[in-house]
């Protein structure tokens, strides 16, 4: 695991205690609020707000484990942990909306009386804890999936908490009791349609999927055009973790010798130009043909 990593994991923690500290406490008032004036709407962000801290807590824990180090039964660690919290996280979103969604179509057929005072002055509470909470994951939600999640969950939920505001607004001026379901189904449409790409990702990274901003048809044509390299073949590409990217390929060279610094200096190329924190190499010359792995196939 890069010091880098694990200083950025190091810099999370406290982001990740304070977002699951402000949010357990929001929950419980919003929940008890939310039965209080008999608003679905409340309960419905209070579910979804329960389910944001179980999200906080497995991608903080997941963020801990991929620090420790790798032993000779897990050679590579606990990278991968990150990427199944992001995929864990998304699932245990989509779960929630079902719940929500549930609740909702019955609540149109039996519309409630809502205190539409309570909803808003609640919801304006939501509105600042999560934007807080979001704040603390924007500087690395680009680079990390898993603080990525973080990030989109606290983001959503703050807008989330924003139509609420906007229904109990509604409701007193007008008295549209179905306002309330309404708002509850536009929270699960909004959610759903921020974490899509997050699932998307998720599952892409957790298959060994090249990830995003990996450009595998350039790194094609930088390894082909190393001097000294006639072809290429079995490159592949994959995460490690949610931040770091492993490569392996298998290089033919003409038969003059390649310098010492040869290898140090094409790690450091794919490094510098890629992203790609672990590359492994494997030399072959033009006329061996001892290599199983290459079936004719070459690039």
């Amino acid at each position: 695991m890069s010091h880098d990593h694990n200083h950025q994991i190091g810099n999370y923690n406290r982001a990740f205690g304070i977002g699951v500290m402000l949010n357990v406490v929001f929950v419980a008032i919003e929940a008890g609020y939310g039965v209080a004036a008999g608003s679905l709407a409340l309960i419905a962000d209070a579910g979804h707000n329960l389910s944001d801290v179980l999200s906080l807590l497995i991608a903080w824990g997941a963020g801990l484990l991929a620090t420790k180090a790798a032993t000779e039964k897990r050679t590579y660690g606990f990278r991968k942990v990150t990427v199944m919290a992001s995929l864990a996280s998304a699932i245990l979103l989509l779960v929630a909306l079902g719940g929500i969604t549930w609740e909702t179509i019955g609540r149109f057929f039996d519309p409630k009386p809502v205190d539409g005072m309570t909803v808003i002055v609640v919801a304006a509470i939501g509105v600042v804890i999560n934007t807080i909470t979001a704040l603390l994951f924007v500087s690395g939600q680009k680079a990390d999936l898993n603080i990525r999640g973080a990030f989109l969950h606290m983001a959503a939920d703050a807008g989330i908490s924003l139509g609420v505001v906007v229904a109990g607004i509604i409701i007193m001026v007008t008295g549209w009791l179905f306002i309330d379901p309404l708002i509850s189904l536009l929270i699960v449409a909004v959610i759903l349609f921020s974490t899509w790409s997050l699932l998307r990702d998720s599952m892409n990274l957790a298959i060994d999927s090249v990830p995003e901003g990996i450009d595998i048809a350039e790194i094609k044509r930088y390894l082909t055009g190393l001097e000294n390299v006639s072809q290429i073949h079995d490159l592949h590409v994959w995460p490690m973790s949610t931040t770091e990217v492993a490569l392996s390929v298998h290089l033919i060279i003409v038969d003059d010798p390649l310098k010492n610094d040869f290898l140090s200096k094409l790690q450091q190329g794919l490094h510098d130009r890629f992203s790609i924190e672990h590359s492994t190499i494997q030399i072959e010359r033009k006329n061996d043909d001892s290599c199983m792995l290459n079936k004719n196939e070459c690039i």
